[in-house]
C-alpha cells in the first residue's frame, strides 16, 4: 500500500458513501485508478466491507458492555475461538496492559448479559474479568 490507498482508505473511514468521481476529484487521480485501488484492497482484504456506523444511544432496548478478560498462560487463541461462538460477544479487541483481551457485548436485557457472563467466566483459561456497562456515547467525529 501506498500514501495514495492510505488516503482512500482515510476518505472512505470518514464517508463510505464518497463516490469514486469524487475520491478521484479530490485525490487528483482518474476514476479508474481509483476504482482499480478499490478493488485491489477488496481483493487482499484490507477493505473488508462498508458498513453503516450507528450512534450507540441510537438502539435504548440494547445494553452495552465491555467486559476486559485475562488470560492464563498462552490461550489466547482458543479462548478467542471460544468466544467467537458467544451470540453477546459483538467484538473482541487484544489489548496490552493488566487486560488481555476486551470482549464488547451486546444483549436486549441484564437476564441476558448475566448469562452470558456466566458462560464467558466458565470458558477455561479465562482467569479474571471486569464488565463495565455503556451508559453513554460523545460522538467525537
Amino acid at each position: 500500500m501506498d500514501s495514495l490507498d492510505h488516503q482512500i482508505l482515510s476518505y472512505l473511514r470518514t464517508d463510505a458513501r464518497l463516490s469514486v468521481a469524487t475520491l478521484a476529484k479530490k485525490l487528483g487521480v482518474s476514476r479508474g485508478t481509483v476504482c482499480n485501488r478499490i478493488a485491489r484492497m477488496e481483493r487482499d482484504h484490507i477493505i473488508l466491507g462498508y458498513t453503516v456506523r450507528v450512534q450507540a444511544d441510537a438502539q435504548p432496548q440494547d445494553i452495552n458492555a465491555w467486559m476486559s478478560i485475562a488470560i492464563e498462560g498462552h490461550e489466547t487463541s482458543r479462548i478467542v475461538r471460544d468466544l467467537t461462538g458467544e451470540p453477546a460477544v459483538w467484538a473482541l479487541h487484544d489489548t496490552n496492559g493488566r487486560w488481555d483481551l476486551l470482549a464488547e457485548l451486546r444483549v436486549t436485557s441484564i437476564a441476558q448479559l448475566s448469562d452470558a457472563l456466566e458462560r464467558i467466566r466458565l470458558i477455561k483459561g479465562i482467569s479474571a474479568t471486569e464488565t463495565s456497562l455503556h451508559l453513554k456515547t460523545r460522538q467525537l467525529r
